[in-house]
């Protein structure tokens, strides 16, 4: 991959390493935002008077938004470059978290110029996040394509993947303990002031990595639509579709009707959550889990020199922590399956865009980011929408028994996808770079 290049537009020259540190600070920090929601809306939904549907769509409005932004952020890339869009990408999530503030306070009498629909403010603000994170994740990828080699490029996005989904059980946290300690538009607001960290610490430190082409077009459709593109694409949707799909958005509401929440004495102190704290902790506990087998899973793969069969060893664990979740018969079985499930989605994590980046060529490599993000989106925008309202007429256990299957199918796609492409079930990593 290129090095680091010089631009009068850049800071000063700063390692590979520096660069990578700098990716994992700014996706950590703005990460915030995308999880601080997911253990408030679902309960904050009655108070407002958000239907169910209507929650589903604004939890999922995200990545449906991300299926037009994704390609033309992967084009833009390959473009102009990947600095710029980082750091814009960055500010825009930081102005969407703050939007969530907006949807609680619209209705306050010194606001009356604010039309008070919190529903229309949420789905806004969804879509905005929507806009930056296709920014931030094209880039971010690419970024850390452009400074690694094969040998090392399994460990590198093994981390930046964890630095992204570290910031996202931190917001869970937020989202739950800090709303329920101080309130809603608290926790808003702090995530919004980490965005903006986020965006500064971009400024300052990401240099541009990347290949210029300015002659492309930056169009929706101009996806790249390569076998091996298609490939991780349609594993991360099975991924997407279980993991933030249908776990993330119903997990709460699992608790609550099962009265799973956490009652216990620390120090002498009563510690007691209701299930907006307590989905919050469990979500962050998958997350991290899944955060360091992500570093753990991308340096196995380049330690073994392969990725195939790291990927199909995760893929099995995450199918087994959804088979536990269906069989749970008390708390402490859905904090295994959590972790289960949470190792096994962020295990794939690193091999799988590590992967993605030995079958692509340089020049390529945000088109194909694009299309993973746009196939990833796809299944994390229908989970919410097919599991919110289907868990009410075919119940927990149907839904996660059916979700345990997908991790399954997502492996065969894998192995048939690779064998395909590469005439060979688990093709080295020297055999798979382009």
């Amino acid at each position: 991959m290129s090095p680091p290049t010089s631009d009068s537009s850049e800071p000063l020259d700063v390692s590979s390493r520096s660069v990578v540190v700098a990716v994992v600070a700014s996706t950590f920090f703005v990460g915030f935002g995308g999880g601080v929601i997911f253990p408030i809306l679902p309960n904050l939904g009655e108070v407002l008077g958000i239907s169910a549907f209507m929650v589903g769509a604004i939890l999922a409005a995200n990545r449906w938004t991300r299926l037009v932004a994704n390609a033309p952020a992967g084009v833009l890339v390959d473009r102009i470059g990947t600095r710029k869009p980082f750091i814009t990408g960055l500010a825009i999530e930081g102005v969407a978290t703050f939007g969530y503030v907006i949807a609680l306070l619209a209705s306050h009498p010194s606001l009356w110029f604010l039309p008070d629909v919190p529903e229309a403010w949420f789905l806004l603000a969804r879509i905005m996040w929507g806009v930056g994170s296709a920014l931030v994740f094209a880039t971010a990828y690419t970024i850390t394509a452009d400074v690694s080699d094969s040998g090392s490029r399994g460990t590198s996005m093994g981390i930046v993947r964890a630095g992204i989904t570290f910031g996202f059980p931190a917001g869970l946290v937020l989202g739950g303990l800090v709303s329920e300690t101080y309130g809603n538009a608290e926790a808003f607001v702090l995530a919004a002031a980490f965005a903006g960290l986020a965006s500064v610490i971009a400024y300052f430190v990401v240099p541009e990595t990347h290949v210029e082409n300015r002659d492309a077009s930056v169009t929706p459709w101009d996806l790249e639509l390569t076998l091996p593109a298609l490939t991780v694409g349609l594993v991360n949707f099975g991924l997407y579709f279980a993991y933030v799909g249908v776990l993330f958005s119903t997990l709460v509401l699992y608790l609550r009707a099962e009265a799973l929440t956490i009652s216990t004495t620390v120090f002498g102190y009563g510690l007691a959550y209701g299930a907006q704290g307590t989905s919050g902790l469990l979500m962050a506990v998958t997350v991290l889990a899944g955060s360091v087998f992500t570093i753990s899973g991308g340096a196995l793969s380049d330690s073994v020199g392969a990725r195939v069969p790291v990927l199909v060893t995760f893929l099995a664990t995450s199918c087994i922590g959804f088979a536990v979740l269906t069989l749970a018969p008390s708390f402490w079985y859905v904090v295994t399956a959590c972790v289960l499930i949470g190792a096994g989605q962020g295990g794939v994590g690193g091999p799988l865009t590590a992967l993605l980046a030995d079958l692509t060529r340089d020049d390529r490599m945000g088109r194909a980011m694009g299309t993973n993000n746009v196939l990833g989106d796809v299944g994390g925008g229908l989970g919410p929408m097919v599991a919110v309202p289907f868990v009410e007429t075919i119940g927990f256990e149907v839904m996660y028994a059916l979700s345990a299957v997908i991790p399954l199918l997502a492996g065969v796609v894998l192995v048939a996808g690779v064998y395909t492409h590469t005439g060979s079930l688990s093709p080295t990593v020297e055999e798979s770079a382009v």
